[in-house]
């Protein structure tokens, strides 16, 4: 295939570098086309450097527009130049973290009508009418409100876009819908090296942890580790939201994190293409082969 478009849908800016950054960076060097759909501009994210605090959304309220211009250092570092947000720049707003007062906000994402969004969605879709989507699971990836509701936005769209019966640009189908993955051997190993570091962890276990996958449902492996320096580059851009020391990096908490270079996703829709003996790295140092997809094109014509 010649002529490859990907769109990743993503709530926030950083989210895109953390959970896709290194695949999105291969598929850009690649010469794809590849589209970032932002839903928000992550106004009531916290911030790392004391310099910038004045910035939060209980002080001026201005961390908004700054985190536009980091997510367009960002999307530069890791080759992306189609940036979109989704129903133009500031039409729905972060809606914080689950059960806090801005969950309630009449702007906020999380209350944002569902066929509105989409609706906005579908638009792009059919614009760039892309073969891949990409987004979080129905529970956000970590049950953030705003993750959560991007995907079922994207999933609505997804349908939408698709049905001659909606709009009048003419339908696209998306050949294959993926969710963003985590699985637990590579935070069970991530865990042990960060340990042996003497980095702390987030949790006594990642079995505590409300993210995470059993090995066995992840399809997709994204053997981008060639690109790693882009999403590095790509995460400093963030400078608010997160600390890079590699191999590891760090949020608000500062509780430290493997970077990665392999990226997992799920398939949730569409025709599962052919896999490659063995996966591209030993998983939970297992070294067997799983016969995931190391392509999220895999299979298609």
């Amino acid at each position: 295939m010649t002529d490859r478009r990907l769109m990743l849908v993503h709530a926030h800016p950083d989210d895109e570098t953390i959970g896709s950054g290194a695949t999105m960076a291969r598929y850009a060097a690649q010469g794809a086309h590849v589209t970032l759909v932002t839903c928000t501009l992550g106004e009531e994210g916290e911030v790392i450097p004391p310099e910038l605090a004045h910035l939060t959304a209980d002080r001026d309220d201005t961390l908004g527009e700054h985190r536009v211009s980091e997510l367009a250092a960002a999307c530069a570092a890791l080759g992306v130049t189609d940036h979109r947000f989704l129903g133009g720049r500031g039409r729905w707003r972060d809606s914080g973290m689950m059960g806090v007062v801005s969950n309630h906000a009449a702007n906020a994402f999380w209350q944002a009508d569902l066929d509105e969004a989409a609706g906005e969605l579908v638009r792009i879709i059919r614009e760039v009418r892309p073969q891949v989507l990409v987004t979080y699971d129905e529970n956000g990836f970590y049950g953030h409100p705003d993750h959560i509701q991007a995907h079922r936005v994207t999933w609505r769209a997804f349908e939408l876009a698709a049905d001659p019966a909606y709009g009048e640009d003419g339908p696209w189908r998306v050949s294959k819908f993926y969710h963003t993955a985590m699985p637990r051997s590579v935070m069970i190993r991530g865990e042990e090296a960060m340990r042996e570091n003497g980095t702390p962890f987030l949790v006594e276990s990642v079995a505590d942890l409300p993210f995470g996958c059993a090995d066995d449902d992840v399809t997709t492996e994204i053997d981008a580790r060639a690109h790693i320096e882009r999403k590095v580059a790509a995460m400093r851009a963030h400078a608010t939201q997160i600390s890079v020391s590699p191999p590891w990096f760090a949020l608000s908490n500062d509780v430290g994190q493997e970077l990665l270079g392999i990226e997992h996703f799920v398939l949730r829709s569409g025709a599962r293409g052919p896999a490659r003996p063995g996966a591209p790295i030993e998983v939970g140092g297992l070294g067997e082969p799983y016969g995931r997809e190391d392509d999220l094109f895999a299979g298609i014509d």
